[in-house]
């Protein structure tokens, strides 16, 4: 049996940090997930439109083994310099890659594009280094959810976006979670609110609303139809030891999540990418069926994840969009 762990988000893990910072003129900002140790990681891309830092870094054939942080950010490409902020915090801690004498912080990083949100982009100096190093700072095991760091200008196809987390404890006690920020070109919901992930929902952490008594699955999904405005990013992290093939597996089979979650997903406008990681505290179990429960349980937390993040968007002065909660609440 699967059950959420004491928090229902990605710090049920235990070791993991998260830290949120934005700018509510901008309607933007940036999210880095740590921990007081490095951590492997990998990636899975799906999307046909990403932006990404340090990502070849994370193949198994790769140097590195370990990362220091992960950074989920908006503002388009403007906002891969989040990660610069989040390295020079590492670096001010005396964290890194031991290289030739010096420590050379990991971070890699994603982005969405959150520009058209309705914030004042007429900056001219780009901001999101320091709201990296702010969110950096700002790590706690404490998790906001909805409007916040990277799901502060999110937006999908009919209501605003925003950032959620979801997690799940395995009969072989193995933790799962997922960090997710929903900004996707497609619909997260039908045209009644119901939640496409509504199949994955535990105890009505969004709603509790079920299936659509309408059928509505030969419509065609409600889109935004500008190309480059979208993407759905987010880490899935698990205690279980996976080395960086395991985890490029894990990626792969949570991607099903956003799949579940989001119609359409992974389309040509979409950056859709999924981090995950492994802070390698407990060993499997059964190195045959772990991977298999592990993967299945890590789709269920981004599906849920995402439906959260949309469930806790609240309004703000400028929005493009509705919240779920005005609309269908």
């Amino acid at each position: 049996m699967l059950t959420p762990g004491p928090k229902n988000q990605i710090t049920d893990i235990d070791g993991l940090l998260v830290g949120h910072a934005q700018d509510d003129a901008l309607k933007s900002g940036t999210t880095v997930l740590t921990a007081s140790t490095p951590f492997t990681a990998s990636v899975a891309v799906q999307g046909g439109a990403p932006g990404t830092r340090e990502t070849d870094l994370l193949a198994p054939d790769k140097t590195v083994a370990a990362v220091d942080a992960l950074v989920l950010s908006g503002g388009s490409a403007f906002g891969l310099s989040a990660a610069d902020g989040a390295v020079s915090a590492l670096r001010a801690a005396g964290r890194g890659f031991e290289a030739a004498g010096h420590k050379v912080p990991i971070v890699p990083a994603a982005i969405l594009f959150d520009l058209a949100a309705g914030g004042d982009q007429s900056w001219t100096e780009n901001p999101y280094a320091n709201l990296g190093r702010a969110a950096f700072k700002a790590a706690s095991d404490e998790i906001a959810l909805g409007s916040v760091g990277a799901g502060a200008g999110a937006t999908t196809a009919a209501v605003k976006g925003g950032i959620g987390s979801a997690s799940l404890l395995l009969p072989s006690g193995h933790m799962v979670a997922a960090l997710v920020a929903a900004n996707p070109v497609g619909s997260v919901c039908g045209p009644n609110g119901h939640f496409h992930a509504q199949s994955s929902e535990f105890k009505g952490e969004f709603g509790n609303l079920g299936p659509d008594p309408k059928n509505t699955s030969d419509d065609l999904p409600t889109t935004k139809l500008t190309p480059g405005t979208a993407t759905t990013i987010g880490i899935v992290a698990t205690d279980a030891t996976l080395d960086k093939a395991a985890l490029h597996r894990l990626a792969i089979s949570a991607h099903d999540g956003i799949a579940r979650a989001i119609i359409p997903a992974h389309t040509p406008f979409d950056g859709d990418l999924l981090f995950a990681l492994s802070t390698g505290a407990k060993p499997l179990t059964d190195p045959v069926l772990d991977p298999m429960l592990l993967g299945h349980a890590a789709a269920l937390c981004v599906s849920r994840a995402i439906a959260r993040g949309i469930y806790e968007a609240r309004p703000a002065k400028g929005d493009v969009l509705p919240v779920w909660q005005d609309k269908f609440g």
